[in-house]
């Protein structure tokens, strides 16, 4: 395929940038295009990935047929399987009607399964199925259907990864995988930086009827520095801002820098915490509700042994003497004051007293405290991105379902 011919589906898709690596996914989509080989859409977030499953379409002899997206990250584990199959009727509680599902309203189309990382296993054995032979069964059927549907799939996971850590199947990756497409970061865009900056300025401009902002040479170079760990989407806010902030429409290297988050947080953090590439905090409040919720899990397990410990204690009457004092030492670890037990050599062993009671009570108290902090977190998560789900859940490290999950148990609806 000629550039000429690139850049036509360029202009229609609306893609900017001139990226080699690009360029070169753009030519696959068309190339595979007209085939029914199913294709795996890789890239960090925010990279677009979602535009090539829509040249995929429009240039397969499916393009007159249903183009269904469908977030697989977004959707309660306990709903996928009828969302994406269907359901008969009385099948579960709720399930007041039939339900055709997603495969079977794209019969004859394309189904793009964007996070298709995030499937529980269940849902992968089903969808390997539909790959494998176009059949499927709605939930509570035994009937056996068919459909012909073309799929197309997206995600930021490492699959491979997944699959070493049992979240994946490898049978469902090779079958997904049978055409690649790598998406590139923006960091590795090159001057794409520039003109998608140019290109974004421009829309809302128009949007809120004001003059376009233009870069100064030093804020380009600064543009093409920055590591942009949110990739176009991020691009796309912080110009957005920008446009509606700034009075005085030629930004300079200082205005822009003050719209960019710092980038050593970006790079230690993931380092010292094991968050993900790329992830950004505006205060040391914020760092910190990070790293707290992080470590939930492993303060209520902590929580759970020192309860497993009193219960042996309780009965040492009875039977062999438990290798702890009477009164487990509890130190607060710097800087985070997770609790830490330190076993030692027991002299007496005796039945706990009001006082280890109490020390427990103190002690499961302040563990309780984070769940105040992981609401309190992803309470602010939902007001900097005004609702919007994905977004907090991009911010939070976590899965849109997760996050579903936890606003209810919170009541933060």
């Amino acid at each position: 395929m000629t550039k000429a011919e690139i850049q036509q589906i360029k202009l229609r898709f609306g893609i900017i940038g001139n990226n080699e690596a690009l360029m070169r996914g753009i030519d696959i989509a068309i190339q595979v295009a007209p085939t029914d080989l199913s294709v795996l859409i890789t890239g960090e977030s925010g990279v677009g990935k979602e535009s090539f499953p829509q040249i995929i379409h429009q240039y397969s002899r499916r393009k007159h047929g249903q183009y269904i997206a469908v977030n697989c990250g977004a959707i309660p584990e306990g709903t996928i399987d009828s969302e994406l199959f269907g359901h008969e009727k009385g099948a579960f509680t709720g399930a007041i009607g039939e339900r055709k599902g997603y495969f079977g309203e794209a019969n004859g189309g394309t189904i793009f399964l964007d996070e298709v990382g995030e499937l529980p296993l269940s849902t992968q054995a089903r969808l390997l199925r539909v790959l494998e032979s176009g059949e499927f069964i709605k939930v509570g059927s035994s009937k056996v259907e068919k459909t012909d549907v073309r799929i197309v799939a997206a995600t930021n996971v490492n699959l491979t990864q997944a699959i070493a850590d049992g979240r994946f199947r490898e049978d469902l990756f090779y079958r997904l995988n049978t055409v690649p497409i790598q998406v590139p970061p923006l960091r590795e865009r090159g001057d794409d930086v520039i003109l998608l900056f140019r290109k974004f300025a421009s829309d809302f401009a128009e949007k809120y009827r004001m003059p376009a902002i233009q870069l100064t040479d030093d804020a380009k170079q600064v543009l093409l520095a920055y590591s942009w760990p949110g990739n176009v989407r991020q691009l796309k806010n912080i110009t957005e801002q920008i446009s509606i902030i700034e009075t005085n429409r030629d930004i300079n290297a200082a205005i822009l820098k003050g719209y960019l988050p710092v980038e050593h947080n970006a790079r230690t953090l993931p380092v010292l915490f094991g968050m993900k590439d790329g992830k950004n905090f505006g205060s040391e409040r914020e760092i910190l509700y990070q790293v707290l919720f992080d470590m939930r899990q492993d303060v209520t397990e902590l929580k759970k042994l020192v309860h497993e410990i009193m219960e042996e204690r309780s009965n040492v009457g009875s039977g062999t003497a438990v290798p702890y004092t009477s009164h487990p030492q509890v130190v607060a670890a710097q800087p985070l004051d997770i609790p830490t037990i330190i076993p030692t050599p027991v002299k007496d062993v005796h039945k706990p007293t009001d006082d280890d009671i109490q020390d427990t009570e103190e002690y499961v108290e302040e563990s309780l405290s984070l769940d105040e902090v992981e609401k309190e977190m992803i309470r602010k998560a939902l007001e900097k991105h005004h609702g919007k789900r994905k977004a907090a859940a991009l911010d939070l490290n976590i899965s849109e379902r997760t996050l579903y999950r936890k606003i209810k148990e919170y009541g933060l609806d």
